[in-house]
């Protein structure tokens, strides 16, 4: 009986890995909202949010975007982020990395998805 709840207290507590790694949005600071455009220099739809690695004013911001789930639902779909493509993005810079922006909204062509 011990061991059944010790393999179940484990397994559980694997389970919120993941999620415990995952950095909260608070990090971010809404006061001072950024508008940004540039070249998409690398590419990450995956979870737990799509990044994009943009070439713009002279640097490379890592730009954290919407959950792939959401991007989807939508009309934001992989195939629209694609290395070379010029897109301006609206968002928040992290308050302790220079280089990391977390995107509100972001303009590929005429398509403008708001992400959060």
């Amino acid at each position: 009986m011990i061991t059944r709840r010790f393999a179940l207290a484990a397994t559980l507590a694997a389970a919120g890995l993941p999620a415990a790694a995952h950095h909260g949005w608070g990090g971010y600071d809404a006061a001072n909202p950024v508008n940004v455009t540039g070249t998409i220099q690398r590419v990450s739809f995956d979870n737990p949010h799509g990044t994009i690695w943009l070439q713009a004013e002279g640097r490379t911001l890592e730009v954290v975007l919407a959950p792939p789930f959401r991007m989807l639902n939508r009309g934001l779909r992989s195939e629209q982020l694609k290395v070379g493509e010029t897109v301006t993005i609206m968002g928040y810079p992290r308050r302790t990395t220079a280089n990391e922006v977390r995107a509100e909204w972001i303009r590929i062509g005429q398509q403008t998805t708001q992400l959060r």
